[in-house]
Order: structure tokens, then sequence, then C-alpha cells
């Protein structure tokens, strides 16, 4: 729950400055590595592997079935897919999201499969994939609301919403009156009850949800115009391993594994 709360938080800090990063990184990335100094496509083929830092713990995006089942998830999937397109095993280590970003500094892995959001700073350090994974903010209400039909309708209206998620300021900057919770599950229980208004989140978590209560009587009522994106991160100068997960996401997207996937755990596809 704290990771989950922790990647909404981020998700909403990107909203929010999507725009200042994208100017402000258009043209300031480094340089590719020659191909004679860049070993990280030869280094995986010549082992038969691609090492992936996942969470493990990240439902649905990277979980045990059951709690200690097989590793899954939306990523999970992807990655193994990926790497069958490389031609290599996919080889995942589960690590705790703190620590995941030095793993890859320490060359414990190759990659990071997490839903793992690119933005300005992020890309100083590290390359990225062609983002997988798209999302939004949004309205979540009761079917039968029709008083809310974008941001600018919450003003008066009361949200539930996490005092310490950026969707909190999402919401107050709209003019809301905020109810504290504690995340999306008590949020999401007041709105169906009817004893708030809405909740503002990601549009993944409402996605997940909506796809294991199906008949819960809730809609999107709203979403923001800006967007975040999600991809694998690799070390810096690893151009070529990066080029290689590119086509490979480029096949998967063309011959609609990614579409195939996405719908299995949101009902929709959320890979563009």
């Amino acid at each position: 729950m704290n990771r989950l709360h922790t990647r909404r938080s981020a998700i909403a800090a990107t909203l929010a400055t999507l725009a200042l990063a994208l100017s402000g990184c258009g043209g300031s990335q480094a340089p590719a590595a020659s191909s004679s100094s860049d070993s990280s496509l030869s280094d995986v083929k010549s082992k038969g592997e691609i090492v992936i830092a996942t969470e493990g713990t990240y439902k649905p995006f990277s979980f045990h079935a059951e709690g200690a089942g097989e590793l899954t998830g939306f990523d999970v999937e992807i990655a193994k897919a990926v790497a069958g397109k490389l031609g290599v095993k996919a080889k995942f280590e589960e690590t705790q999201f703190d620590g995941i970003f030095a793993g890859l500094d320490a060359k414990r892995f190759d990659t990071i499969a997490n839903e793992i959001s690119i933005n300005a700073e992020r890309k100083a350090k590290y390359d990225f994939s062609t983002p997988y994974t798209v999302s939004t903010g949004v309205i979540v209400t009761k079917a039968d609301n029709n008083s809310i039909t974008g941001f600018d309708s919450l003003k008066g209206k009361t949200t539930a919403q996490s005092l310490t998620s950026n969707f909190y300021k999402l919401a107050v900057d709209a003019g809301a009156n905020v109810q504290s919770v504690e995340g999306w599950a008590q949020g999401v229980t007041l709105v169906r009850q009817g004893r708030v208004d809405a909740i503002v989140n990601d549009k993944l978590t409402y996605l997940d949800y909506a796809k294991t209560n199906p008949d819960a009587g809730l809609k999107i009522a709203a979403e923001t115009k800006e967007k975040s994106e999600s991809a694998f991160a690799f070390r810096k100068g690893s151009t070529e391993l990066t080029a290689a997960v590119d086509k490979a996401l480029a096949d998967l997207r063309a011959d609609g594994t990614l579409t195939k996937i996405s719908e299995k755990y949101f009902g929709a596809d959320v890979t563009k």
C-alpha cells in the first residue's frame, strides 16, 4: 500500500510538472555512446539473459499470485515478452523500491521494469526505453453522478483524498472540499456509499479496481490532459540495449501483444 501511494504521488507530481520537464530536457539528451564502448547489448546476448529489477510486491504490475505463487504482473509479462524478442531469458531480481536505482548503478541488473515514471531528473541520470505505460489523473464518481464533468466542476464538491498525495493538491486547487482518507481503498468506499462526491487519483489505479470490481457502479467523470509515461530504465550509455528494447516494444505493439497484456490487467489499452 505504501508503494502504491508513492506511485500515485509521483504520477500526480509528474502531471503537475510535465510540460516544464519536457521543455527542459528537449535538447539535452547525452550523445549516443559509440558501439566500441557500449557493450550493454552484447553482454546480455553473451550471458543469454537480461537481468530485470522489479519489486514483486506492486500489484498489478509486479507481484506474486496469492501472495506466494509465481512472479507475475503487467510489467513482468511485458518484460518477458521483450526478452523473448531479444532472444534471451528474463531473469528477475526482486528489490525494494528504495534501493532499485542503486542496484542498477551497481550493475546488479541490466534494467528496471517497475512502472518507472520518466521525468527530467531521472533522464539526466539514466537512459529510458520508449514508454510502455501511459496514464493520467482522473476524477472518479458514482455512475449516476452527472454534476461533475471536469475539474472545474469540483468547486464546492467533496472529494476523498490522502493528505500526503499530490492528488490532494489537484483537488484543492480545483476548489474541492477534501475529506482525509488513508488511501484509495478507503476513498473509493466513501464514493460508493455516497458520503463524498468523488475521488481524484491515478487512472491505472481506477482501471485495476474496475477490472476486479466490475459492478462497483463507478465511472471516470474527467481526466487530466497531461500524461505520465513509464518505461524500462537503463544505466546511462546503454545505447545499444535501449535501442534493442525499443525495437522489441515496437514489434510487440505492432503484433498486438502489448494491447493483449494491457487488457488482461486493466480491461483497456494503457500502452499508448
